[in-house]
């Protein structure tokens, strides 16, 4: 957001421009969905990190929701394993679910509280299954483990938003008799940003936002309220992969989510302009 030609006066012009923005989302929980191409590509998530310390820094109580799909194909692959999908939803059987367990609980949820402890940033990684925070059961037979969230547990979060740390979450949950499932990141994050009245739900995407044409990214939405987003839906203007992005964004408002925002994962440093400077990035999904 600030090159080495920026003089000393414009530096200052842009942090001063930020201050209203800064009062606003101080104390304030906002709730970050992680995935996507920001997430594979390592110079864009050293870039995510810096903004979540610098938010973190001011003051701004964020929580960081994670998936790692790449992560886990990759180790099934190393392992011979085919990943199946079904409506876009993995096929999770037991040997999958040990996988996606040993993946995002331990090897992605790690790496990134250690990069945002080296940004100078408290972090502390949790899974939904720790304090049971994301309770749920099966989803549907033919997915086998796959989560359908039941209850939020979401005591562990807010001890850890209380000491001054930013949780990380991996999306794996439980149920009462303790197996194990794979829960859809969207919708984890709906639920968590919503069981904290989250002041805002940032979902990373690797597209600009809703577009009236999908082909042109000059067709973005700016702003859409639910009821509006609903009648987009039936118009066939938001469709395939969108329509559980959206349903999601949905959920989170009726949750008690101030507004939620899909943007763009590849633009360096999108969370900070979003956040912090009146461009935004985006479209921002409202209760209306």
């Amino acid at each position: 957001m600030i090159d080495n030609h920026f003089s000393n006066m414009e530096r200052a012009e842009v942090l001063t421009q930020a201050l209203p923005y800064i009062r606003r989302y101080t104390g304030k929980v906002v709730v970050i969905k992680y995935g996507g191409n920001a997430m594979i590509n390592e110079q864009l998530k050293e870039q995510v990190m810096e903004d979540i310390a610098l938010l973190w820094l001011i003051g701004v109580k964020v929580v960081l929701v994670h998936g790692g799909g790449p992560e886990i194909n990759e180790l099934m692959d190393k392992l011979g394993k085919k990943p199946e999908f079904v409506n876009g939803l993995r096929v999770t059987d037991k040997e999958t679910m040990d996988i996606v367990q040993m993946v995002l609980a331990g090897k992605v949820n790690k790496t990134l509280v250690n990069l945002l402890e080296m940004k100078g940033c408290k972090a502390m990684g949790i899974s939904g299954m720790d304090g049971r925070l994301i309770e749920c059961k099966i989803k549907d037979e033919q997915l086998g483990y796959v989560g359908k969230i039941t209850k939020i547990h979401i005591d562990p979060v807010i001890d850890l938003l209380e000491k001054g740390y930013t949780p990380v979450i991996s999306t794996v949950g439980c149920d009462k008799a303790g197996n194990t499932y794979n829960i859809n990141g969207d919708t984890a994050a709906a639920y968590i940003a919503g069981a904290l009245n989250a002041e805002r739900l940032i979902m990373m995407t690797d597209i600009a936002g809703l577009l009236r044409d999908k082909d042109d990214s000059s067709t973005l939405i700016a702003e859409v309220t639910v009821p509006e987003a609903k009648e987009l839906q039936k118009e066939g203007i938001i469709s395939g992969g969108m329509i559980p992005k959206v349903e999601c964004c949905i959920e989170a408002i009726e949750k008690g989510v101030k507004n939620v925002i899909i943007m763009d994962g590849r633009v360096p440093h999108s969370i900070l302009m979003e956040l912090l400077t009146d461009e935004g990035a985006g479209t921002m999904v409202t209760g209306g």
